[in-house]
């Protein structure tokens, strides 16, 4: 697993945070969500394949 990943994903949840936290101050609850949501399935896309891997690795590891 490579670090940047880990700089990636803390990039992405200050960003959507700050977002967030304008657009509900600013009285635009639907876009604050909808926001905070495309961040989460940006980072759900970063994070699958790693995640595959992982799963790949335990099932060999059992399967002996």
């Amino acid at each position: 697993m490579e670090v940047s990943i880990i700089f990636k994903i803390g990039a992405v949840g200050i960003l959507v945070s700050v977002l967030s936290q304008v657009l509900k101050h600013s009285g635009r609850e639907e876009q604050a969500f909808l926001t905070s949501l495309a961040g989460l399935i940006v980072v759900l896309f970063w994070v699958l394949p790693y995640i595959n891997e992982l799963f790949e690795t335990i099932q060999q590891l059992f399967l002996f």
